[in-house]
């Protein structure tokens, strides 16, 4: 019987690795040979297309902590689509597999892309992350983003679904994922929505959880600041933080992305898991993104220059520490942001003073401009906030009725006060979505990578770097419940007798195990056994993915 178990698993991995893109760009550029990796911090700007760098430069009138450490580019494209999403893009770096639109660290269902080599027999199965194979090498890890840490691009190193808009989903299974450290946003998401301010609808309060599990749970920039050693969970806002420009004046309790990462490094080196084996650190400027979105320059430059300023702490430590690998990339552009526009006629003689001035009268953000007007529409409050944080005291008469008019409507006010600051400082602009553009790879330490790259590449050379390779992982984490219990001679079924927190249910004749899904746990003989891995329902298939570990100890304690 265990040879037929046995069998499955190598079946499992000989079909995950048809997913694989390739041989890595390291092997073919003949890079020198791998040198040892202790600690891994991998940096993400969501968002982020090549000219939002020059842009934050000029602004800035200093070099950025990037500039010396510039090895190459990324191609960012998904298994659907040349232009990205953050989640597929965000999958391919956590998991070495290209993704569909929308998904969260699980295979392509949608394969358009003939470049993409991926098989679609395993469409909607989960894929083990970056932080998943640290954990079980040994390493500690740590998740830093300023958006709620259930978004999409958190969520792929840290979780699997088929929709990044599963909050509650996502929120469940990264609590249960033994994380050491996770600093971000997203506290509504933790908590039933029987408590005030809560989001869950299976009366869980995982804050609670949080705490029975060890963890020091903050909310606080000054309870950041004085923090010990331990595991620590801090959720800072309900739902996404204050861009940086902001905070001084609108979120003053909120710590600054840079200041969540030397707080992170040093906890996650101070811990015995760190000292002896390292750690994974992933950190996520998000809101670089959402700024483009609404094409607003300000936010844009403002939180492009804090994460450059978090990537200089990152920097700094790694210089200190040199089995330290450090890579710094976006998942995609967003906005096309340009220095320059077409109705710009004498683009060829542009001071830098057309673009830093008016740029750096800045205040707040267009979001941050709507929350200081609290509905207030009337012309004279208008004119007096916008002149007072943007410098802007020439907003025509359109102007004013356009930014009325949204008020009126309740649309947000950063797509209709973003592009008149953008005209001022000549910036232009092609779309308000994504771009299909390469981005900056930057890098530092040991093994880092240089040249051209598939996103996916630097996802499995990360994983090269801590030991281990994703196929392998995916076998040991991933095992399709049904066909491996009912190899064994057991039977399998989800119990939703309480519907909002479904089990899988293990029986042979009277004896019986549960699994909780989208926890680590496995409940037999009346003891609670804390898994190596999540369980995972691929709600799509109808099929749910237990660690291979819970198959070997049912059949042992159910025999």
């Amino acid at each position: 019987m265990a040879k037929r178990i046995l069998a499955l698993f190598v079946l499992a991995g000989l079909v995950l690795a048809g997913c694989a893109t390739g041989p890595r760009n390291a092997a073919a550029s003949g890079l020198p040979q791998r040198q040892a990796v202790k600690n891994v911090i991998f940096m993400l700007t969501d968002g982020t297309g090549p000219e939002a760098w020059p842009v934050s430069r000029w602004v800035k009138g200093a070099p950025l902590s990037v500039d010396g450490i510039l090895t190459g580019a990324v191609r960012t494209y998904g298994a659907d689509s040349i232009i990205t999403d953050s989640a597929p893009g965000a999958t391919a770096y956590a998991t070495g597999f290209k993704g569909s639109d929308k998904g969260i660290s699980i295979a392509p269902w949608n394969i358009t892309i003939a470049a993409v080599k991926a098989d679609p027999a395993l469409k909607y199965v989960p894929l083990a992350t970056l932080i998943e194979g640290a954990r079980l090498s040994g390493r500690a890890m740590g998740l830093v983003a300023t958006s709620n840490v259930q978004h999409a691009t958190p969520a792929a190193f840290s979780s699997h679904w088929h929709d990044r808009n599963n909050y509650n989903e996502l929120a469940e299974q990264q609590v249960y994922q033994g994380m050491d450290v996770v600093l971000s946003g997203g506290l509504q998401y933790l908590l039933p929505k029987e408590e005030q301010g809560g989001k869950r609808e299976d009366k869980e309060n995982l804050v609670d959880a949080l705490k029975s599990m060890g963890y020091a749970v903050i909310t606080t920039r000054d309870q950041l600041l004085s923090a010990g050693p331990g595991k620590t969970w801090g959720a800072f806002a309900a739902d996404a933080m204050a861009y940086d420009i902001d905070r001084a004046r609108l979120a003053p309790q909120e710590p600054s992305l840079a200041e969540m990462t030397v707080k992170t490094l040093e906890l996650l080196s101070a811990s015995a898991k760190g000292k002896s084996k390292g750690f994974f650190l992933f950190v996520e400027g998000s809101k670089v993104d959402w700024g483009a979105h609404a094409n607003d320059p300000a936010a844009v430059v403002s939180d492009l220059l804090a994460f450059n300023d978090a990537v200089g702490t990152a920097l700094e430590f790694a210089k200190k520490n040199t089995d330290t690998l450090l890579i710094v990339v976006a998942d995609h552009g967003t906005g096309g942001i340009s220095i320059g526009t077409a109705s710009d006629k004498n683009y060829s003689l542009t001071d830098d003073d057309y673009l830093v001035v008016p740029m750096r009268k800045v205040k707040l953000t267009a979001e941050g401009i709507e929350k200081v007007l609290a509905g207030d529409s009337s012309e004279e409050r208008i004119r007096a906030v916008v002149t007072e944080q943007w410098g802007m005291d020439d907003l025509s008469a359109a102007e004013l009725k356009s930014v009325q008019d949204a008020m009126a409507a309740k649309t947000a006010l950063s797509g209709i006060l973003g592009p008149m600051l953008s005209k001022r400082a000549r910036i232009g602009w092609t779309t308000g979505g994504h771009t299909g553009a390469d981005v900056a790879l930057y890098a530092y330490g040991p093994n880092r990578p240089a040249g051209l790259w598939e996103n996916t590449d630097i996802g499995r050379d990360i994983a090269a770097d801590m030991g281990f390779d994703f196929e392998t992982l995916n076998t040991r984490l991933f095992v399709e419940a049904d066909s491996a219990f009912a190899a064994a001679g057991f039977q399998s079924a989800l119990d939703k007798s309480d519907p909002a927190n479904p089990v899988l249910a293990v029986t042979k004749g009277d004896l019986k195990a549960t699994l909780p899904l989208s926890k680590n746990l496995l409940i037999m003989n009346g003891k609670t056994t804390e898994l190596e891995g999540i369980v995972v329902l691929a709600e799509k298939l109808g099929k749910v993915f237990v660690p291979r570990q819970a198959v070997d100890l049912v059949v042992k304690g159910l025999k």
